[in-house]
């Protein structure tokens, strides 16, 4: 259970006129003292209850230190081995000039935000600072939250910038391939382009780490069983579109254009996948599956045989990756509730998963529509029937965290990821800073705030009979994705159509069975269908990498998603317990961060620097 931080006190006295760039050089002097063995008493750097959050750069994992005594282990762990040499004060833009900022949602408590450059002993990185005025002497500048992060490994950076490849070698070289010839081999991965690591998934989580990867050098191939990049999108729901806006969503390298608009289409955003892989020159080969695979402990090797289907011929290959990671999605496979009684007795039209729902028949009016699931996807899927002149009704068994599209990225966004906001990785720095215990205190009044200017749609649902929530301790829509991965609705008109009962609920009932046209619940009521839509979710990834590697290696790797005992996110963008097995997925937002973090990890195994046991 992820527990929420304490605020600092205010400052006793008001810090109008202070000078940032002086206290930022004073505190980073300090902490440069600290990481090199110098007699600094670490209460003189961090308030009691603080937070040092660090990916990759004091260890090869992700932790978040919290309060003096695991901050100062962190730090006394560094003598000797000097992971983090120095911290730096990032002059490198105005935006990221020592600067007056808020600690909480409310502004009530203000402290000093230093953008910082992080040098440990294999790479470079960046960090964040926010410092308070201690309360005990009205004086000294002290870190309630440190931040870093590993960006780049030195003498294996990224082909990119200064660093890119010409394109072409000149002179004379007889017999020499075109750029086109060596791409097809290169995508072949035949000898000597076999793949180092294979990754299960062109969604966005496999385009973007395999986008990583082939910056730092790494040869990988991406499978995928869809006719096409993109199919995890465009064969979803036909009125799919995303909820979250253009800003957040940016793709490493290449951003959306700027007339993107700001909610994307789901087969919009399919053939930008397509144009992203091309244009970064991403092995992805569609129409294949994995039918077998073997892990080799003693060489750290996989053997995989798959299935490939090639201008209509069937081929089998056999590839030896020493990495796979399953990017299959932010969870897993569709969860269909088979166990229910009578579902092979319904004689209805259809009886399908959302993953599997096309859109309404278009000239059906009247007709008879239940969807099982309040969530995103159900929503969408109700809003999409009502239009189409069905009678729906959506079947709620628990309850729904439901906030408004425009309340959210008004309170959640604004000034971060938004039209006049900072570069997008200057955002994430923002965003990612954050411990996910400040964060989850801090999601508490953006929540409140939110269901404030919610308030005339959140009582109207409640009065259709609607039951809301506000998530893990009242924390707000990411923390409860981070927590269990949905249970949430960001309303983009369907909640007004609950609201005005124009879409029906059914709440608080289990399906007790499936008859040939209607639906019993277990209170004894029953519910005409003539058409069922179960938008029940996803399993988790582990189960996932039970059906497609067995058992023994899915009872190896550790829980998928909420937190670990630091409260940093379990297994997933990190070691998972299995070598050589990683997973990958999330939002577009989160794909883009962590696939940085994923390939470091993997380029650090390949070159030496890490060990898969190393802490």
């Amino acid at each position: 259970m992820l527990v929420q931080a304490k605020f600092p006190e205010p400052a006793p006295k008001d810090i109008q006129g202070i000078d940032p760039q002086g206290i930022a050089a004073a505190w980073v002097e300090q902490f440069n003292d600290a990481l090199n063995d110098q007699d600094v008493a670490i209460d003189r750097l961090f308030i009691t209850d603080s937070y040092w959050r660090d990916l990759l750069c004091s260890s090869w994992d992700f932790h978040t230190y919290q309060g003096l005594s695991k901050i100062s282990s962190a730090l006394k762990r560094q003598k000797g081995q000097c992971r983090v040499k120095s911290v730096d004060i990032d002059a490198s833009s105005d935006f990221k000039k020592p600067s007056v900022c808020p600690i909480d949602f409310n502004g009530a408590i203000k402290g000093v935000q230093v953008f910082l450059t992080v040098k440990t002993d294999i790479g470079r990185g960046r960090g964040l600072v926010k410092l308070v005025r201690d309360t005990a002497d009205g004086k000294s500048w002290k870190a309630f939250t440190l931040f870093t992060t590993l960006e780049e490994l030195t003498g294996h950076e990224e082909s990119t910038g200064t660093r890119r490849s010409t394109g072409v070698n000149h002179g004379d070289h007889p017999g020499r391939l075109n750029w086109q010839e060596r791409r097809d081999a290169e995508a072949d991965c035949k000898p000597p382009f076999d793949p180092t690591v294979l990754i299960i998934g062109a969604g966005q989580g496999g385009l973007t780490v395999a986008a990583r990867l082939k910056q730092l050098g790494v040869r990988t191939l991406i499978i995928d069983r869809n006719e096409r990049i993109g199919d995890n999108w465009r064969n979803r729901y036909h009125q799919l579109v995303l909820h979250d806006s253009v800003w957040y969503d940016h793709m490493p390298y290449i951003k959306f254009p700027p007339n993107w608009p700001v909610f994307t289409p789901k087969d919009k955003l399919a053939e930008w996948f397509e144009i992203y892989a091309k244009a970064l020159e991403l092995n992805v080969w569609t129409k294949t599956t994995l039918t077998g695979s073997t892990w080799d402990e003693s060489k750290r090797q996989w053997t995989l045989n798959l299935e490939r289907e090639v201008d209509g011929r069937k081929e089998s290959r056999t590839v030896h990756p020493r990495h796979v990671i399953q990017a299959t999605g932010h969870t897993g496979e569709p969860y269909f509730p088979s166990h229910i009684n009578g579902l092979g007795d319904f004689k209805g039209d259809r009886l399908v998963h959302s993953a599997q729902f096309t859109g309404p028949e278009p000239k059906a009016k009247g007709t008879k529509a239940v969807i099982v699931g309040c969530c995103n996807s159900a929503h969408d899927i109700a809003q999409d029937y009502y239009e189409h002149g069905y009678d729906v009704t959506m079947v709620q068994r628990s309850s729904t965290l439901v906030v408004s599209s425009e309340a959210l990225i008004d309170v959640e966004m604004k000034g971060v990821y938004s039209e006049d906001g900072p570069p997008v990785e200057d955002a994430d720095m923002l965003n990612m800073s954050v411990p996910n215990p400040v964060g989850a205190r801090l999601k508490v009044d953006a929540n409140r705030e939110i269901n404030r200017r919610d308030a005339t749609l959140l009582d109207g649902l409640t009065a259709a009979g609607f039951a809301l929530d506000s998530g893990p301790d009242c924390s707000g829509l990411f923390m409860k994705y981070l927590h269990r991965g949905g249970g949430y609705y960001i309303d983009v008109g369907a909640s007004q159509l609950v609201a005005d009962k124009k879409i029906k609920i059914k709440q608080g009932q289990e399906i007790e069975r499936v008859n040939a046209h209607s639906i019993t619940f277990t209170d004894g009521s029953e519910l005409e269908a003539d058409e069922i839509v179960f938008a029940t979710g996803y399993q988790n990834m582990r189960e996932t990498a039970r059906k497609i590697f067995g058992d023994e290696l899915a009872d190896r790797v550790k829980d998928v998603w909420g937190f670990d005992e630091e409260g940093e996110t379990r297994t997933m963008w990190r070691r998972t317990g299995h070598p050589g097995f990683w997973f990958f997925g999330g939002n577009l937002a989160l794909c883009r961060f962590f696939s940085r973090l994923l390939a470091l990890q993997i380029k650090g195994l390949e070159v030496g620097l890490m060990k898969y046991e190393d802490d």
